[in-house]
């Protein structure tokens, strides 16, 4: 139970940093800062300050207190893989540190290469969670959660085994493909793969079974 509280409570203390520090830089930042860019690294969107510094970072800081208990109200929470639960409470405070210090930095002037940083980011979390679904048993809160893979655990198993091993491969390709700077469609095809075969293997063996 105390290793549980304190899983819960630091993720919620590392996303005080951006509050801290954008508390600590309002008076050097512009009056409207960016908090979108297009897949090319280009602003495409732009708020006000006190929105960008509190109201965004806010809602993943109230969000990541609350993820504890969210997960907590899975009827089958015994079964959530206690590795990947920690990993989904701090990709939160991971996410608001990232795209606070981009926004941040590019309202201060400096170059960020977006484009270079995000996929990177999103390649290293898909090979995490690919090393952990096959791990990762049946709940209602964590995993592929299909009709098939509910109604069945040798679905889920299966499906879970097969969508791990592509996470793993996707989140590598994420990698290369940002380092050779290639077409912001390759990183769409490669997520439909991540996400559309498992869910064609699952929905097959679930016919299959039931024949």
């Amino acid at each position: 139970m105390k290793n549980d509280k304190k899983i819960a409570v630091l993720p919620g203390l590392i996303c005080l940093i951006p509050l801290i520090a954008g508390a600590f830089l309002y008076g050097r930042m512009p009056e409207q800062m960016p908090i979108h860019f297009n897949a090319a690294g280009e602003v495409d969107n732009y708020a006000s300050r006190a929105v960008a510094l509190f109201v965004l970072p806010g809602l993943l800081f109230v969000l990541t207190l609350f993820m504890p208990a969210i997960m907590k109200m899975d009827p089958k929470y015994d079964n959530m893989s206690p590795a990947l639960r920690t990993v989904i409470l701090w990709t939160l405070p991971a996410v608001e540190l990232i795209c606070s210090g981009i926004t941040m930095a590019s309202a201060l002037g400096y170059d960020v290469a977006v484009e270079l940083i995000v996929p990177f980011i999103f390649g290293l979390l898909f090979i995490v969670i690919g090393n952990y679904l096959p791990k990762t048993k049946q709940s209602y809160t964590m995993g592929i959660k299909l009709p098939w893979t509910l109604d069945s655990e040798e679905n889920w198993n299966r499906t879970h085994r097969l969508a791990g091993f592509l996470w793993v491969i996707g989140g590598v390709l994420f990698i290369i493909a940002a380092f050779l700077k290639l077409d912001f469609w390759v990183d769409i095809v490669i997520l439909l793969i991540m996400v559309l075969v498992p869910t064609v293997y699952s929905y097959v063996f679930y016919r299959r079974s039931y024949k």
